[in-house]
């Protein structure tokens, strides 16, 4: 018999497809990191799961939402609760909050079902099937667990997915945070702003998140319509620190 055609051969990978806001940029954020005792690098971390939260801390809503993400919600201005490697909770307000999580998506299996085969035209009884509802790739799995949680908690919450509106740049080496203070108005300094801390503020004039993920490591995250003007900020910003400090 003759070997059948799986879908998975016929169909191409589509999250190969994406493109990231600062792909093209790639080369140029390696070409602009320095080495050495001043070092400082950036590079973009493309397609991490973004979901945004409202629920009152302490409801119904607010415990079905921490039985999905596994950690709680923050509890003051600033704070994050989880692993930047795995999922963070980012506080944004007193009942709003960011899950922050790796790239999950699933190819729906309707995406890859077999349109080739002939089907049978429309009846009353069977009529065509409503094309603008099938799936897409841009509800991540993690959003749709936790929408399905919120609504069987019975509460007034809110989650939507907002993966596809922001993009992460990662900076990190000895002169970071050097960097992020030429226009950053925060106090940057660890008393200030220790590792673990997340802010709403702006950098260059962009609205961004700004996360401290380690002593010497951070994330910004620009809308993606501000990616590349926020990377070539911070790459004109990293410049002076590839030569020699004056004394």
């Amino acid at each position: 018999m003759a070997e059948t055609e799986t879908t998975s051969t016929r169909t191409p990978g589509i999250t190969a497809l994406r493109h990231s806001p600062l792909e093209q940029w790639a080369g140029a954020m390696r070409e602009g990191s320095v080495a050495g005792p001043r070092g400082v690098s950036l590079r973009e971390i493309p397609f991490l799961t973004m979901v945004g939260l409202r629920a009152a801390p302490g409801g119904a809503d607010a415990e079905a939402l921490c039985d999905v993400v596994g950690r709680p919600l923050p509890s003051r201005a600033g704070a994050v609760s989880g692993d930047p490697a795995d999922i963070a909770v980012l506080w944004q307000g007193p009942d709003e909050f960011l899950v922050v999580g790796p790239d999950e998506t699933v190819v729906p299996p309707a995406l890859t079902a077999d349109t080739t085969t002939t089907s049978p035209s429309p009846t009353a009884d069977a009529p065509e099937p409503d094309r603008s509802a099938l799936p897409t790739l841009s509800t991540s799995p993690l959003a749709q667990r936790l929408a399905d949680a919120l609504v069987a908690s019975g509460g007034p919450g809110q989650v939507v997915d907002l993966s596809a509106n922001r993009t992460t740049l990662e900076l990190s080496g000895p002169s970071a945070r050097a960097v992020l203070e030429k226009g950053c108005p925060v106090d940057l300094h660890p008393r200030a702003f220790p590792v673990g801390s997340a802010v709403s503020t702006t950098l260059a004039l962009v609205q961004v998140l700004l996360w401290r993920t380690g002593e010497q490591t951070w994330r910004i995250m620009p809308r993606a319509s501000f990616a590349q003007f926020t990377a070539q900020w911070l790459l004109d910003a990293m410049t002076e620190f590839a030569s020699p400090e004056v004394a």
